[in-house]
């Protein structure tokens, strides 16, 4: 982290104040860091801080998510309802190149934190907000986790269980995941414009969840209202099958699979059945070639099928576990995954390496994520506090953690 900038660290020497909890915002502000900019996250030291480090199971001061989340970042605990906790915010905010908020719209505003307000004092700073709806419209000030965007959007209609029939959601923070990338890429093409600048002149950049899901879903949305909400069905068998010992994913989109698929499963009289010889008819009698098709496959190993349709050119895949996953040959072979350690964590977690960068390495700064205000007086010190001033800060709970 920090020294020159390279490609390991295209935004050394800049500087983000990072207000935004969950997932999305701080997702976004973690690559920033990644890519060694200096990114100071800024947290309540009241009930457990950023709320990502208390989704689902926890340790200590984190959960899967804040893990994540917070990774190569440093950790000040403030109350920004106190005056004492906005000038120290105020001072935090003099030099900074970047500004994330993630708080339902309006709310910044009350803090006293708006656009307009730190533009004022830094009229060269990026300035993003990430939201559930937006700043705007009826639904702006409503809250708004993944898994209601997914259902909003659309997402949840679309993914039906084959043997319920009901809507679910995808259980990955997918629409997260991706809006924080989409700010990503929005702050860093901004930056990238404004170092070419003499004087330099910042922007304001607004993303919702609703959007981010909107381009995540974009596809999808656009078939689905070009064909009036009933999308085109593939004339070969694609999806999720059993087999003898586990299930198979199979992918096909070329009619010219559909030779080598009866040869690889030892099914070549498929290929003269009316129901099935042609393009059209298989798209006409699907539902009939997946009754025939299923308890085929069901006497087959996962390994047999795998092996046989692979040498036949069609796409397929053993139906993993996570931790399956993690234990695949190609996994190692390629060297996506890292181990790291992680404060409270009673043993190293799997992070998957970032495209671009050196793998993480346990106990350095890109792959540690911070406690709760593990970097409070060391932040407090850097922006002219003393020690006496500090001590006094946490004696008045202004400021926690370390």
């Amino acid at each position: 982290m920090g020294g020159r900038m390279d490609y390991d660290n295209a935004f050394a020497g800049l500087k983000v104040i990072d207000l935004s909890g969950g997932v999305a915002g701080p997702s976004c502000a973690m690559m920033l860091a990644q890519h060694g900019a200096d990114v100071i996250k800024v947290e309540t030291p009241h009930h457990g801080g950023d709320w990502s480090r208390i989704l689902g199971r926890t340790y200590e001061d984190h959960s899967a998510f804040s893990l994540y989340g917070t990774l190569g970042k440093r950790s000040l605990a403030v109350d920004l309802k106190t005056p004492e906790g906005k000038a120290i915010l105020w001072r935090l905010i003099k030099g900074a190149d970047v500004f994330i908020e993630g708080f339902r719209p309006g709310t910044i505003q009350r803090y006293g934190f708006g656009y307009d307000a730190v533009s004022a004092r830094e009229p060269g700073i990026i300035y993003y907000a990430i939201s559930g709806f937006g700043q705007t419209g009826p639904l702006a000030a409503r809250p708004a986790m993944d898994p209601v965007l997914q259902a909003f959007i659309g997402i949840v209609t679309e993914n039906k269980g084959e043997h319920d029939g009901h809507p679910h959601r995808i259980a990955i923070s997918l629409i997260d995941m991706f809006s924080g990338l989409l700010g990503f890429q929005a702050i860093a093409t901004s930056l990238y414009v404004r170092r070419e600048q003499a004087e330099k002149k910042g922007r304001y950049l607004e993303l919702s969840l609703m959007q981010g899901g909107a381009l995540l879903s974009v596809i999808r949305l656009m078939a689905h209202h070009l064909e009036r909400g009933t999308t085109q069905r593939t004339s070969m068998p694609n999806g999720v099958f059993n087999t003898a010992d586990g299930q198979v994913n199979v992918t096909m989109v070329r009619p010219r699979d559909w030779q080598p698929f009866c040869e690889a499963i030892d099914q070549m009289g498929l290929l003269h059945d009316p129901r099935f010889a042609t393009h059209a008819a298989r798209a006409e009698n699907l539902d009939e070639l997946y009754t025939v098709l299923r308890p085929v496959l069901a006497t087959k190993t996962t390994a047999w099928l795998s092996e046989r349709l692979t040498a036949n050119g069609i796409m397929n895949g053993r139906v993993n576990s996570y931790e399956e996953f993690l234990q695949e040959e190609q996994v190692a072979a390629t060297g996506i995954m890292s181990w790291l350690d992680q404060p409270g964590v009673p043993e190293p977690v799997p992070m998957p390496n970032i495209p671009g960068l050196p793998p993480f390495v346990s106990g350095t700064r890109r792959a540690h994520a911070p406690t709760l205000g593990e970097h409070t007086r060391e932040v407090l010190a850097e922006h002219g506090y003393s020690a006496a001033e500090i001590d006094d800060l946490f004696a008045r709970k202004v400021v926690g953690g370390r």
